[in-house]
């Protein structure tokens, strides 16, 4: 583990393999980088320099509370590229970090190589989302995350995938309140980022666990939909965390969309 001061915090981070090809990977909502892990021993075989760094207020970076917006994870995400000497790369995201992708698209899409939007959608909020998001909040606060783990780990990962679901249950219960509730007021408050989709022109996957049910396949079709040219990949059996419960085939279409990239 090595870190980075980078936009006035610590990030935590991974940083491995070496050369010109990077993937960048951003996790997301309550977990860390360690989510990560399958996809960057994968990308490491195939020659690729792999960063898995955890966003600030998750696991060994910086808990900032308050309201954390997307800008400000896509500029922390800029902010390491810059300290570690990487101009352009392939990012990854999943859920939060998904959207985190697309608002970096937004912010420096030059910078940009290859995208991964696993399991998340592009659209605002709703206001009743808007509410939930900020309710939600406020009860991570009062209570921490272990009743919030409970409840929803067994929609976060198929409730037959028990090895990666003691994985996830670990990430919720560890991450710090104070974090995770800042990026929920922040993740309420996002933009649309529907009109951002037609102008992607980099290689692009989108995947998805076949039970997903917080984004499910219909919001994976409508980014591939909106997307030119990108390839969409179900993950059967598989809910909202494809690349913990299903690595192996999770890794092909990663393998696939890095291929396309080179």
């Amino acid at each position: 583990m090595s870190t980075a001061a980078v936009n006035g915090i610590t990030i935590g981070y991974d940083d491995e393999g070496t050369g010109d090809d990077v993937l960048v990977l951003v996790h997301g909502h309550p977990f860390d980088r360690s989510m990560w892990r399958p996809q960057v021993e994968h990308a490491r075989s195939l020659g690729w320099r792999v960063i898995a760094a955890d966003l600030r207020g998750y696991g060994e970076s910086t808990v900032v509370p308050g309201v954390t917006p997307l800008s400000t994870f896509a500029e922390d995400v800029a902010g390491l590229a810059d300290h570690l000497g990487v101009a352009r790369f392939v990012l990854a995201g999943l859920s939060m970090g998904g959207q985190i992708v697309l608002e970096c698209v937004r912010r420096f899409p030059g910078r940009l190589r290859g995208l991964v939007l696993a399991d998340t959608f592009a659209q605002a909020e709703t206001p009743a989302g808007r509410k939930s998001r900020n309710d939600m909040a406020d009860r991570l606060l009062r209570e921490g995350m272990a009743g919030y783990a409970e409840e929803v780990l067994w929609k976060m990962v198929a409730p037959h995938n028990t090895a990666a679901g003691e994985h996830v249950s670990r990430m919720m219960r560890a991450a710090p309140p104070d974090g995770a509730a800042a990026a929920l007021r922040g993740r309420a408050d996002r933009p649309d980022y529907t009109p951002l989709l037609a102008r992607i022109t980099v290689p692009t996957l989108v995947v998805v666990g076949s039970d997903d049910e917080f984004t499910p396949v219909t919001d994976a079709e409508y980014l591939h939909d909106r997307i030119p040219g990108s390839a969409l990949v179900v993950v059967d059996g598989a809910a909202h965390l494809p690349n913990l419960e299903r690595p192996a085939e999770f890794g092909a279409a990663l393998e696939t969309l890095l291929a396309r990239v080179r």
